[in-house]
C-alpha cells in the first residue's frame, strides 16, 4: 500500500518566488532521501495563498527512513533554514492519503 502526504501550504502571496525556489530544492531533496515526490503545486488562478506538495512513501516505516535520512542532508537542513528566515510560509498542513489504484495515473480518453 502506498501513503501519500498531501501538504497544504498557507504562503505569503507577495513570496511566491520564495515558494517555487524551496519546491525547487525539494525536487532534488525528497527523492534523494527516499520520498517519491509527486509535485509541488503554486497558486495559479483562484486563492492566491494556497500551495500544495505531495510526496508518496511505501508505507510508514519508509516515511520514517525518510525523516532520519533527511534531518542528516545538509541541502534539506539548509532549505527549511531559508523557508524559516524567509516566513513566506505562515502555515502548514498534512493529511496522510491512501492512493486507488484502479484511479492512479489513468490516460486521458478523447472521444471519436
Amino acid at each position: 500500500m502506498t501513503i501519500t502526504c498531501f501538504i497544504r501550504y498557507q504562503i505569503d502571496p507577495f513570496q511566491k518566488a520564495a515558494f517555487r525556489q524551496y519546491a525547487d530544492a525539494w525536487g532534488r531533496i525528497i527523492p534523494r532521501c527516499g520520498g517519491e515526490l509527486i509535485g509541488y503545486f503554486l497558486p495559479h488562478e483562484g486563492t492566491n495563498d494556497v500551495a500544495w506538495g505531495l510526496i508518496s512513501f511505501d508505507n510508514m516505516a519508509a516515511y520514517e527512513r525518510y525523516r532520519s535520512v533527511l534531518k542528516e542532508d545538509e541541502e534539506g537542513r539548509a532549505n527549511f533554514e531559508m523557508a524559516h528566515a524567509m516566513r513566506f510560509i505562515l502555515r502548514e498542513e498534512r493529511t496522510w492519503l491512501e492512493g486507488i489504484s484502479s484511479t492512479l495515473d489513468r490516460p486521458r480518453e478523447v472521444a471519436p
